[in-house]
């Protein structure tokens, strides 16, 4: 199951990371680097932790037009990551272009392709907040997840990121070999966080719903103790396989 887990490092001090990655040693093997610690630290970040025999989910969301996020993905490519997350939304020129530009800088780079994952509605989106944001719309939320996963695989992603309320019909419809990673993962004992996110599940709960990979931060990387907070994880995890095995 640890290969499985991926632990998001949304941090902003280069020490505490670099302290988790080797608190937590051989237990975790992929890590997300979103947004904030890019940012912060650049490719310098995934130079290190590929230096560890890490893998990392480069979570920048790239939505722009096509050249420009087809740009972007080669350059991803370059920092040897394994998984890259474009918005689905982008439309399917966007998507597209991001797929050809992945299998000809992995054949430039004579190394494995990376995964593109398409970003279908944030875990922080509830169906109010949905109706808020894009107003009278014909599609539930749920119904706006399905169709940007469609278009996903229509364009020849590897799969998406959805919340893990989504993963049964995103399955039923883009098969078993399209690739669901799900955020908002919430341990069973975690309580009410203090957080964004909105649609949730249990780590034993995605994993029997059929995700692909489960993405926790806070849980973790908040915890007293991370290392126990990985390892209950994880057999929350192993719990979940059982029931479907």
């Amino acid at each position: 199951m640890k290969g499985r887990l991926i632990v998001s490092l949304d941090m902003t001090d280069s020490s505490q990371i670099k302290a988790l990655v080797d608190n937590l040693g051989e237990r975790v093997i992929y890590y997300k680097i979103g947004a904030v610690p890019f940012t912060f630290f650049g490719p310098e970040i995934i130079a290190y932790l590929k230096k560890h025999d890490k893998k990392i989910m480069l979570d920048l969301k790239y939505h722009d037009i096509p050249n420009t996020v087809a740009r972007a993905c080669d350059g991803a490519i370059r920092m040897d990551v394994d998984l890259i997350t474009i918005h689905t939304s982008g439309g399917f020129s966007m998507l597209e272009e991001a797929v050809k530009a992945v299998l000809s800088g992995a054949s430039k780079e004579g190394g494995e392709k990376p995964k593109l994952l398409g970003i279908t509605v944030l875990t922080s989106i509830d169906e109010a907040y949905f109706n808020d944001l894009f107003g009278n719309v014909e599609r539930t939320l749920a119904e706006q997840v399905i169709f940007l996963a469609q278009l996903a695989r229509s364009a020849g992603l590897d799969g998406v990121v959805a919340s893990p309320k989504e993963i049964i019909p995103i399955r039923q419809c883009c098969g078993d070999d399209f690739l669901i990673v799900t955020p908002g993962i919430r341990p069973a004992d975690s309580g009410v966080m203090d957080d964004d996110q909105a649609r949730v599940m249990t780590p034993g709960q995605a994993i029997k719903a059929g995700a692909n990979y489960i993405v926790v931060g806070r849980p973790i990387v908040k915890a007293a103790d991370p290392i126990a907070a990985v390892e209950a994880i994880l057999k929350e995890m192993e719990n979940g396989y059982r029931e479907i095995a």
